[in-house]
């Protein structure tokens, strides 16, 4: 898989428990095609996860395939895909934000006051895992997920990967993930 996977997780007590996680694709090659997805878990969705995309293929290869490893509640293939259009807007360096729009919701996930970026490279097999990925990671102090108006209000934390001090959200651009062959 090639393309992005930013994400927003808050928080009310520094990352002991979530009160929102959203995970948000923009695959460019995938062996289902290309598409964008949103897995999202909140308290502004009751705590339900919903599946938005512009190709359910997509999303359903992400589940089966990643967010297995990363999140299995987002890899329940019972749930539906609602179908969404996708708009990208602002830069790293400043504010940036995902709009993504449905017939019921609209949904804008923004980042802001990013940390010095970083490259992030996990071979196949580390922490047991079978794929490895390569990622270059913005991360961001502040970031937001807004729903038909409502803010989620937990906050984003300082968290460390590696030796590298990160976020819990990130913008993750020019990501790559590798499963070995064999």
């Amino acid at each position: 898989m090639t393309g992005e996977n930013s994400f927003i997780r808050l928080s009310r007590d520094a990352g002991k428990t979530l009160a929102d996680r959203a995970s948000h694709w923009r695959v460019l090659w995938c062996p289902a095609g290309a598409g964008t997805v949103l897995f999202l878990q909140s308290e502004l969705t009751d705590s339900k996860v919903r599946i938005y995309s512009d190709n359910p293929g997509v999303a359903r290869w992400l589940q089966k395939t990643i967010e297995a490893l990363l999140f299995p509640a987002f890899a329940d293939t019972s749930l539906p895909v609602i179908g969404a259009e996708f708009a990208r807007g602002g830069d790293a360096r400043s504010t940036a934000f995902e709009t993504i729009t449905s017939t019921t919701d609209r949904i804008r996930m923004t980042w802001w006051d990013t940390l010095e970026p970083f490259v992030l490279t996990m071979a196949p097999g580390t922490n047991g895992r079978p794929i490895g990925v390569f990622s270059t990671f913005f991360p961001a102090r502040s970031a937001q997920i807004e729903l038909n108006g409502r803010f989620a209000t937990a906050q984003v934390w300082a968290e460390q990967r590696g030796d590298r001090q990160s976020s819990s959200a990130c913008l993750a651009w020019s990501e790559s993930w590798v499963k070995p062959r064999g």
